[in-house]
């Protein structure tokens, strides 16, 4: 895809990924809407880019918000794309956590996803050539301990998007699947980050990640995993998953230690 003319609405803009990815997309000449709901941030990402970024302030979750989200779409001519970057993490163990937060991270990190896709559908398939994208996780090919839920929400997006690419295989519209490592943005919570410094685990920049996916959208590609060895031991899993198991059993009281902090990474909506 040709990027210095294409339209996207990108949600998850106000930090991390999501941020780095509009400022990366403008960069490179592609025109933006910003949707999600702390306008404070959205407004600031328009007004350093006045010609190329506009903004929806909408809550995804609710059915207002995600017609919110195709009106504005539709406002700005055409769209050649959707970037689902939307969400929100929690470190911890599973028996800690509550209905409340088991319940958010289910409702924005998945259902709201599939739900604005589904509005924004119609409005893809117009475009000679379209995509979607979904902002995944590498904890979505491997079951992390501490991230219980947020692994189950990136396993289902992944199988989801991996569908989806079927389903729409004789039409215009392309699916992309994104699964980065550990990132080091504010969704991630502290102990989370103290907890990879000890156990030695890379966090990329988001601007890295940024640009990898930006070029995964020019290049019309299907998946992409970022970091070497992240990828090897999603291969790994798949194919010996005891091995992992074993891995991960002697980080397990490391990991343990970090994720009884009170501690909880911040959403992207």
């Amino acid at each position: 895809m040709n990027l210095a003319s294409s339209r996207w609405v990108i949600t998850g803009a106000s930090g991390g990924i999501g941020q780095a990815l509009v400022e990366e997309l403008c960069r490179r000449g592609a025109r933006v809407l910003v949707a999600g709901r702390q306008a404070d941030t959205l407004y600031a990402l328009a007004e350093r880019h006045p010609q190329r970024v506009r903004v929806v302030v909408a809550d995804l979750r609710t059915p207002a918000g995600r017609q919110a989200v195709v009106d504005a779409a539709r406002d700005i001519g055409h769209v050649d794309g959707l970037v689902n970057a939307a969400g929100v993490n929690h470190f911890g163990l599973f028996d800690g956590m509550d209905d409340a937060a088991i319940e958010q991270m289910v409702a924005l990190n998945l259902t709201a996803t599939l739900q604005l896709t589904h509005a924004m559908l119609p409005l893809l398939r117009e475009r000679p050539h379209a995509m979607v994208v979904f902002l995944g996780s590498i904890f979505g090919s491997i079951g992390y301990p501490g991230q219980a839920v947020y692994s189950a929400t990136k396993f289902a997006l992944r199988g989801f998007a991996e569908a989806l690419r079927r389903e729409l295989a004789d039409g215009p519209v392309r699916v992309l699947y994104a699964a980065p490592r550990s990132t080091r943005t504010a969704m991630n919570a502290d102990a989370m980050v103290q907890m990879n410094r000890q156990l030695q685990v890379a966090m990329d920049p988001p601007e890295a990640v940024a640009r990898r996916i930006a070029d995964a959208l020019r290049d019309g590609r299907k998946e992409i995993y970022l970091g070497s060895p992240e990828k090897f031991f999603v291969r790994l899993n798949g194919l010996l998953p005891r091995l992992v198991d074993r891995a991960l059993r002697k980080q397990l009281p490391v990991i343990q230690r970090f994720a009884r902090q009170p501690s909880e990474g911040t959403a992207s909506p």
